[in-house]
């Protein structure tokens, strides 16, 4: 997969990033298990933290239950860049997009860019809907136990989830 980075994206200091993984077609654990590979290797990153995977029925969306986890990163790429990035990722999985919430081989987010807060038309850091997601939440406090504390999983715990 070629993603375009100039020299001066890969001169820059690393950024710590957070990215949510969810996938409910196809062998969605092992398509997660190969995105965190696929992250790992975009140009100037590294993968820092993988959560556990986690099964959850599907949260404003149709289809079987997701395969979920929260990848933790290094990455020089910009916030346009890595989200650009990992939209090749998705492709590069078979992703689709014919409505929206579609069921979807992979679906990867920018949750946390460093301390950034980004609102465009294509990207929104923090992600705007995180804190409400246990899909979410709870692989993220794995990765980042100081930003999850317990009533922020409290929140969330009317939700299903299992830990796999």
């Amino acid at each position: 997969m070629a993603v375009s980075t100039s020299a001066s994206d890969l001169a820059r200091p690393g950024v710590q990033a957070a990215i949510a993984l969810g996938a409910n077609l196809g062998d969605a654990v092992a398509t997660v298990r190969q995105a965190l590979v696929w992250l790992g290797a975009l140009p100037g990153t590294r993968l820092l933290a993988a959560s556990s995977l986690y099964r959850t029925a599907p949260w404003e969306a149709s289809g079987p239950d997701f395969i979920n986890a929260v990848a933790l990163v290094d990455t020089r790429l910009t916030a346009p860049a890595l989200l650009h990035a990992i939209q090749q990722l998705e492709l590069q999985a078979g992703r689709e997009r014919p409505y929206p919430n579609a069921p979807r081989t992979l679906d990867l987010d920018v949750l946390l860019y460093g301390q950034a807060s980004i609102s465009s038309p294509r990207l929104t850091v923090p992600h705007p809907r995180m804190w409400q997601r246990a899909f979410v939440l709870h692989p993220l406090a794995e990765v980042m136990p100081a930003l999850v504390g317990p009533q922020a999983l409290s929140a969330v715990s009317e939700q299903v989830i299992e830990r796999l």
